[in-house]
């Protein structure tokens, strides 16, 4: 069995950034996000999102972190358009608290909302 191996995606965080100053999504501090690329996980998902919990931040005196994950052998096939819809839907997943916990999947992290998203961000990229 492969072990499992993070490294730094510079890359998605490049993306990310653009994404973000595209949006407007001026409640993510992308400097307490971190972006990294998993390889040798059996995961179905193309990226995931971790937000440290409220615990660890109190205990440890944080601020609140993320990390965006992307799996390596599901993400990096994907086409241009479709990375940036995976990076979409995990910034979806931060409140606008930026407070280290996760909104789940419903009215406001779906796919109709990455859709509506990539589109607005594809047109002001002329992509």
């Amino acid at each position: 069995m492969a072990k499992l191996r993070y490294e730094a995606a510079p890359d998605v965080e490049a993306l990310a950034r653009d994404i973000v100053e595209a949006l407007g999504l001026d409640w993510i501090d992308l400097s307490r996000v971190a972006f990294v690329r998993s390889r040798g996980s059996r995961s179905q998902a193309y990226a995931r999102i971790w937000g440290l919990p409220r615990v660890f931040q109190e205990a440890f005196g944080l601020d609140p972190l993320y990390v965006v994950e992307v799996i390596a052998e599901r993400f990096d096939g994907l086409g241009d358009a479709d990375k940036a819809r995976v990076v979409i839907h995990e910034l979806l997943h931060i409140p606008r608290s930026f407070s280290g916990g996760l909104r789940p999947h419903g009215r406001l992290v779906n796919g109709r909302v990455v859709e509506e998203l990539y589109r607005r961000y594809a047109s002001l990229r002329g992509l």
